[in-house]
């Protein structure tokens, strides 16, 4: 029997969560800041109109509210192996970073020597520069130019070469409306001997039009019995919707062998909302003690 003061399931996936929070950003995080766990992990993302100074201002202004910067790396984006290596070095000189995400990134031609994530880890910097956690994607509802087996042994490869370079990988996921997929894909994953941490993407509460719009841009599939499952009418695209059903099919469905399984949470609707969302969803959750 749970004890009273034991969080459900359901609480328990959302005592730890991440966030990906923008450069352009940082005011609304410093704001949310006094309700976010101490040492949160924060990804910043890499966005194609913003240069390395705003990228590492953003990860020193994690840092000093007291969160973990994790920054992401979008490969064909890096015009050289010396600009990669002088970010890595400043992210971890200015701000003690210890952990990046990886990506090869929208571009279809690479503007550097990167084609790809992996190319990023080969090529030794992390290591070097004292990285400690190397972050992944997963696709649980598919990828745009892979196949599922293309998509599993790109992961396993990739999660292979981090741990032989001594650093530990963990999977970020897409952010995805439909949990079962999720669940399935976890299972998959950890049949395959992969037990790395798993954060799962979450669309935090935004406009049903916002979030179809994201959707849409990153490839995310979003067909009428997704959005069903998801919470939301085909018919009825006005208003909000927050992940709710998403999160507690998720809980319901997870077990001892999906292994470790945390939330990170797109922000679409701004990172006040999404934590906002968090906090009323635990209160929900958490069984009044008696």
């Amino acid at each position: 029997m749970m004890h009273p003061d034991q969080p459900t399931p359901a609480s328990g996936l959302t005592h730890a969560y991440s966030l990906e929070v923008g450069a352009k950003d940082m005011a609304a995080l410093r704001a949310a800041a006094p309700r976010i766990m101490p040492g949160s992990t924060i990804a910043i993302p890499y966005l194609p109109r913003e240069d390395d100074d705003a990228r590492l201002a953003a990860v020193r202004t994690v840092r000093g509210l007291g969160f973990e910067p994790m920054p992401h790396l979008s490969a064909r984006r890096i015009a050289s192996l010396a600009g990669f290596e002088s970010f890595v070095q400043r992210a971890v000189a200015e701000a003690g970073v210890e952990r990046c995400f990886v990506i090869a990134g929208d571009p279809s031609t690479p503007t550097g020597p990167f084609a790809d994530s992996a190319a990023l880890i080969a090529t030794g910097v992390f290591e070097r520069r004292g990285m400690q956690v190397i972050g992944v994607g997963g696709h649980p509802e598919g990828h745009p130019v892979m196949s599922k087996a293309e998509q599993w042994e790109v992961l396993e490869r990739k999660c292979r070469s981090i741990e032989e370079r001594g650093m530990a990988p963990m999977i970020v996921t897409q952010f995805a409306f439909d949990a079962d997929i999720v669940l399935t894909w976890l299972t998959a994953l950890r049949e395959r001997g992969m037990d790395h941490p798993v954060c799962v993407g979450v669309p935090g509460p935004a406009s049903i039009a916002v979030l179809a719009r994201y959707a849409a841009l990153c490839g995310v599939g979003a067909c009428a019995s997704m959005w069903s499952k998801y919470g939301i009418s085909i018919g009825k695209l006005l208003g909000t919707a927050g992940p709710d059903l998403f999160v507690e099919r998720l809980a319901g469905g997870l077990t001892a062998g999906h292994g470790k399984v945390s939330l990170h949470f797109f922000p679409f609707g701004g990172v006040a909302q999404s934590v906002k969302w968090i906090e009323q969803y635990r209160a929900r959750a958490v069984p009044a003690a008696g």
